[in-house]
């Protein structure tokens, strides 16, 4: 009798949720891959992920779900705290000498740039392997449809051109307080080149068909730099890495031979 165990699957995608903080991208993950959602869920602190496997034509593709706290710039944080503390500490510190004051605001100017470097390593770990991406922002607040370009930038800036993404405009049952439009966000998915959905993580609306539409994009994109590169479905069980690009680092994961009997 043939079955599969939980860790049997055929291809092996990392995705990455990113967007604002508040937008609702850890209970996206959690509807999607435990059918659950919280009214009192909190900010995510540091890096979690998920797993769930779907059927694409006849391959079983796990997904590996990544999300992130939205203040993922914490450099850019500890600048602007650094700005205005330094405004309130030349305030206080006008009768005291200048030396001091510079000698305090470089031991602090000395902080952010360590911070700055391990942003950056974080950053980089935290895309790293990604071949897919849902870029979410809330339908109720502008500002966070607004900050999707640099999430965007920020994306693009570590991860392949090939590299699918999908725009989501997430709880979309909150229609009286809408403040960004759908036909505002084709525009801009239109113009970026990416696909767009809105969902509801609230009522599961199109939470299934967002990411099962991602992972199918990144099934074709694999399965075609496989065709290009001559792979025999026939080869003994193995994990092989498929690069969707020109980085070395953007890669999917294809296991073969993974059913029993």
């Amino acid at each position: 009798m043939a079955y599969r165990a939980e860790d049997d699957y055929d291809y092996l995608f990392k995705v990455v949720l990113i967007g604002d903080s508040g937008v609702g991208k850890s209970n996206l993950l959690s509807r999607f891959t435990r059918n659950e959602f919280s009214l009192e869920s909190k900010s995510t602190i540091g890096v979690e992920f998920a797993t769930r496997s779907i059927r694409v034509d006849d391959k079983v593709v796990k997904a590996q779900i990544w999300d992130t706290a939205g203040q993922e710039s914490p450099g850019f944080t500890l600048i602007l705290n650094v700005h205005n503390d330094h405004k309130a500490f030349s305030t206080s510190m006008k009768k005291q000498s200048r030396n001091c004051k510079t000698n305090v605001l470089m031991a602090e100017l000395t902080f952010v740039i360590s911070s700055l470097g391990r942003y950056r390593a974080i950053t980089s770990a935290y895309y790293r392997g990604a071949v897919g991406a849902l870029v979410v922002y809330d339908v109720t607040r502008h500002v966070t449809f607004e900050n999707v370009e640099r999430w965007l930038k920020e994306l693009r800036d570590h991860t392949d051109a090939n590299i699918v993404i999908m725009l989501v405009g997430n709880k979309a049952d909150l229609r009286h307080l809408r403040a960004v439009s759908v036909e505002d966000a084709k525009g801009f998915a239109e113009r970026e080149s990416t696909f767009f959905m809105e969902t509801s993580a609230l009522e599961s609306m199109n939470v299934e068909s967002a990411f099962t539409e991602v992972l199918t994009q990144i099934y074709r994109v694999v399965s075609k730099k496989a065709l290009d590169i001559g792979d025999d479905p026939a080869a003994p069980p193995r994990g092989q890495t498929i690069n969707v690009g020109g980085k070395d680092d953007v890669s999917a994961v294809k296991k073969s031979g993974c059913c029993s009997s």
